[in-house]
């Protein structure tokens, strides 16, 4: 389809209802294509895109063995049935338990993050017959009812209906630490004895699951300090709970490894998937089951489905999408770029901007957390903020832009997340675009 920016532009403003926004106030960027690391407007303008759009396009845009497959499948058999036995279906779900850490051999299918959490969920219920879930107070599982509800961060809060059984607690953050702690030692250890103490007082016999994202995306980059992960395994085990891991956003590359868990060595009894699985090139998302878990729906029906459950066009980007990343060492790439070019670019610009509290992450996925005193690390816009509150981090984002790279920013932060794939010049070009940018920020800094 060939269209000119004004007529994309009318027909968005008159049908389009956007998500997370409020209508009359934005103004989406049209885009006219997009390849590798870069997207562009109708106007020329190319953008080095720093957000994999939303954390998903792992392999870059329009990679040609992705497309290439897709269409394959498309010419051979476009859509069928979910309760058929088909062969791309069943590949891509090979090709994902090969890859999961311990017994996790069953795949179920969503089409999304969300509906992958909300599965998970009824699956661990079901499973205990038990009602409630726990899960962090930073931490973003989806948008439909129940994920929003397990969901911890500010979107939570026009859509909590406080029925979904969820009960929140504090995960470990050593920069900000809910618990006075100052060595990674501390936070861990407090965090668990924090969590033990939740898990107590609402009754051991009540929870179905915790559910928790190894490494926390978009509520800041968190990665756990040593031995928590393992921590709440021992804590799941004594109380007979399920313990659920959300790697929707950190699987498949985007910490360097196939699946977050794998830097800490630890097994969830459920694990969600979506995003990377197939670069978001046709919506898949998905449950990995332990053999416990499975073994409870193996003669009890399971309650749930999806019309568009392993959609062949979705899965056949998937195999095509882990082959691909298998084939060109792309997890491992992302390994190599986060310790050798990201990490420490972004620890240099750490050292020359006063806006820049904090630098963390792994892989192909850091964050700066931006402040305006170092010292008492007042955060440069107020938790949650919107309108005037949130100007510094609206002009830090448009230098960005007018620099030519796409930032994404949450709250008081910038999140780096390009390509797993992206290539050293690229990763150089938007350091130095963010250097430049920074300085934005800086004229908010007081120390």
């Amino acid at each position: 389809m060939n269209a000119d920016v004004e007529t994309v532009r009318t027909a968005d403003r008159k049908h389009v209802f956007h998500s997370w926004s409020a209508q009359e106030l934005i103004d989406p960027l049209p885009v006219a294509g997009a390849e590798g690391s870069y997207f562009w407007d109708y106007e020329g303008n190319r953008y080095l895109d720093f957000t994999s759009a939303l954390v998903y396009t792992n392999i870059g845009y329009q990679h040609p063995k992705v497309v290439a497959a897709i269409q394959e499948q498309a010419a051979r058999m476009c859509t069928v049935a979910p309760g058929f036995a088909v062969d791309v279906r069943s590949e891509a779900a090979r090709l994902i338990a090969e890859r999961t850490p311990g017994d996790l051999d069953k795949v179920f299918f969503t089409n999304g993050g969300a509906e992958a959490v909300e599965n998970a969920a009824r699956m661990a219920r079901l499973h205990t017959g038990r009602p409630k879930v726990l899960s962090a107070y930073r931490s973003y599982h989806g948008a439909t009812t129940g994920a929003i509800n397990m969901t911890g961060d500010a979107r939570r809060f026009g859509n909590d209906s406080a029925t979904a059984g969820v009960v929140h607690f504090w995960g470990p953050y050593l920069y900000r630490s809910p618990f006075h702690a100052t060595t990674e030692a501390e936070e861990c250890e407090r965090a668990l004895r924090h969590l033990e103490d939740t898990v107590v007082f609402e009754g051991p016999r009540s929870i179905a699951a915790i559910l928790l994202e190894p490494v926390v995306g978009a509520a800041g980059v968190l990665v756990p300090p040593a031995g928590y992960l393992a921590g709440v395994r021992e804590i799941c085990d004594r109380h007979g709970i399920v313990f659920v891991l959300d790697e929707v956003m950190v699987g498949f590359g985007r910490t360097g490894k196939w699946f977050a868990a794998d830097h800490w060595d630890v097994t969830p009894d459920l694990l969600t998937f979506a995003k990377g699985v197939n670069s978001g090139y046709v919506p898949l998302g998905g449950v990995a089951v332990s053999a416990a878990i499975a073994d409870t729906f193996a003669r009890r029906p399971y309650p749930g489905g999806l019309t568009y459950s392993g959609h062949p066009l979705a899965c056949a980007a998937a195999v095509a999408t882990i082959n691909t990343m298998e084939e060109e060492g792309i997890v491992e790439q992302s390994a190599r770029t986060g310790a050798e070019l990201l990490g420490p670019g972004l620890r240099a610009l750490a050292e020359r901007h006063p806006s820049v509290g904090e630098v963390r992450g792994l892989g192909t996925f850091w964050a700066l957390e931006l402040v305006r005193n170092r010292e008492t690390r007042e955060p440069l816009v107020p938790y949650a903020a919107s309108g005037a509150d949130n100007a510094p981090m609206a002009a830090f984002a448009e230098a960005c832009k007018k620099g030519g790279l796409w930032p994404l920013t949450a709250g008081n932060r910038l999140h780096v997340a390009p390509p797993c794939n992206i290539g050293a010049a690229d990763v150089a070009q938007g350091l130095e675009i963010l250097d430049e940018a920074l300085s934005v920020a800086d004229a908010h800094a007081t120390a």
